[in-house]
Parts: structure tokens; sequence; C-alpha cells
């Protein structure tokens, strides 16, 4: 497996997509924001669920939490039945979040990746992208890295997805 963890506008999404690439092997993708898209529209706004805060924050209840806990071993259980897995995550809770994922993983072998963007960059393509609460990218910039351990670690700030993705190849072959 390869977890990728970066804040929001971080370049993840097009890390992952030249991975899926470059990789000769074929290695299906699941992201955060395709775990929180397919929730129920009432868990999204909502105590139990997940709420985004005007200034970007990010909050989430113990409903989100078991559906991200039975997120999570799906697709561990996949790993354990042979596929090679991309994972694009990120951990609002740091190393708590990482802890969350080691649990799961086990003995399983992962390269964490740590995907990295100055928060004026990242603040920038938020609002390019019209599709994210103004301020989540300059809130999670750093605070998803504390206390985080990684194999290697990419900036997106200068650096293209594709020479990225060259970097974590280069890692995995």
């Amino acid at each position: 497996m390869i977890i990728l963890n970066g804040g929001s506008s971080s370049g993840k999404s097009g890390i992952v997509r030249c991975l899926q690439a470059l990789l000769p092997d074929p290695w299906p993708a699941f992201g955060c924001d395709s775990f929180v898209d397919a929730l129920p529209a009432r868990m999204q706004a909502s105590d139990g669920g997940i709420t985004f805060a005007a200034d970007g924050g990010v909050s989430v209840g113990a409903d989100f939490r078991a559906l991200e806990t039975a997120w999570t071993e799906g697709i561990v259980a996949m790993a354990r039945a042979g596929a090679r897995i991309i994972v694009d995550d990120v951990f609002l809770g740091g190393a708590a979040s990482q802890q969350r994922w080691r649990r799961a993983l086990g003995d399983l072998p992962v390269l964490w990746v740590g995907v990295r963007c100055e928060s004026t960059v990242a603040a920038g393509r938020e609002v390019a992208r019209g599709d994210r609460v103004q301020g989540m990218a300059a809130a999670q910039a750093q605070a998803v890295h504390e206390g985080v351990v990684y194999d290697l670690e990419v900036d997106t700030t200068r650096t293209e997805s594709l020479a990225c993705a060259r970097a974590i190849a280069a890692r995995v072959n």
C-alpha cells in the first residue's frame, strides 16, 4: 500500500493519477473525498457526521468515525487479498490518524508519503477548485503532518505531480 497524507488542495489527487499511470501493475486508489461524498447527505453537516466550518475547520462525530473505521478495514481487506492500493487521505488528527491506519494495517507493508504544499499555494488552488470551504487548505497545510512519520515526503509547492509521483514510484519499485 501507498498512503499519501496532505492537507486539502495539496496535490494528492494529481499525484495519485500520475502514480496509477507510472506504476506497472494496477493500483486502485481510494480517497477520503470519495468516502465523504459516499456518506448519506444527512451525515454532512451533522454532529455525528462531518461538519465544515465557515473558516475551513472540519469536525467529525462518532457516526463518521464508525463508518471511517469500516471503510479503512475494507481497504485493508483488499490489500490483504493481494490488491495494491493507494490511499489519498487527510490526517485531521495528525499522528492519531496515522495510528488508526497502523492498527488496521498490522503487518502489511506500507509506503507512508507526506504531501506538503505551502499554505498560500494550496489556498490559491482551493479558490480555483471552487468545491472547498475557503480556509481549509491553510488550516490543514501543517496540522495534518504533526507527529506523522513518513518514509518519503514530496512538496508540490513548486514541483509538478508527475515529478512527485516518479519519486514515489522509485521507492515502490
